[in-house]
């Protein structure tokens, strides 16, 4: 078969052959293969073309996935066993990749870490755990992490404390202290810290007698004398009301 003509098309070429056939492949492919100088290829050769196609198809996509942001080894080796290709090329991108520092699991792990750190609230437990599943080597993950300014770990904290107060309410502080410490808990942050951070706050109780009001009318619905009594301690008990103020609160109502 001969090459008739080759030309460019976007980021690929277009082999055109005499017999009318159109093959699109990469420029690697067409250098690799003396493609520009030997104008006349076989049936092998032309297996061979398309084998090495579907490669660099794989290999190029591997390429794009980088270039939006850095990839742990294991996210482009996941995304490689979905395409069409035997796994010596698997190994064989991956060797590549890593030959010319495009895959680096130590530069991934600091990247992305201080990625999480200035563009995110996301804590270090919660950027060790997804580090972890992407296969980093845990001496990546500490180094990673124990570069992060702690300065910057308490004022994320002091932040999100400020917001979660401010629009929280409607809660005792006993109650609201618990809301943000697991939700801090839950985005990454060390319990300790953040119970250190919180004893600092004070905050102020929302209207209790209000809120004590509300549980009550709705006991009384179900229950009368003792057994009221009983059920609104209980009540207000889980809700995170002290028992000094409960009892205040039963002295002064009209239920005794």
């Amino acid at each position: 078969m001969k090459i008739e003509k080759i030309q460019k098309s976007g980021s690929k070429y277009k082999i055109t052959l005499d017999n009318g056939k159109i093959i699109s492949t990469y420029e690697e492919v067409i250098l690799d293969k003396g493609l520009l100088y030997h104008k006349y290829i076989n049936e092998k050769q032309l297996e061979k073309i398309y084998k090495d196609t579907a490669y660099y198809k794989s290999y190029n996509k591997a390429l794009d996935m980088i270039n939006r942001r850095l990839r742990s080894e294991y996210e482009i080796r996941k995304y490689l066993e979905k395409s069409e290709i035997k796994k010596e090329d698997i190994e064989s991108i991956i060797d590549n990749l890593k030959r010319i520092n495009l895959i680096n699991d130590r530069a991934f792990a600091k990247a992305y870490t201080n990625d999480k750190i200035n563009l995110s609230m996301d804590g270090p437990h919660k950027i060790r755990r997804h580090l972890k599943e992407n296969k980093v080597r845990e001496e990546y993950i500490e180094e990673a992490i124990s570069n992060i300014d702690k300065e910057i770990l308490k004022d994320h904290i002091k932040k999100i404390v400020d917001k979660k107060i401010k629009n929280n309410t409607k809660y005792t502080p006993y109650q609201l202290k618990q809301k943000i410490t697991t939700y801090l808990i839950n985005l990454g942050y060390d319990r300790v810290e953040i119970v250190s951070i919180l004893d600092n706050y004070q905050i102020e109780s929302p209207n209790l007698e209000k809120e004590m009001d509300k549980v009550l009318n709705r006991l009384k619905k179900k229950y009368s004398g003792d057994k009221l009594i009983y059920n609104l301690k209980n009540k207000l008990y889980t809700k995170g009301y002290t028992k000094e103020e409960i009892e205040e609160y039963i002295k002064n109502s009209s239920i005794n």
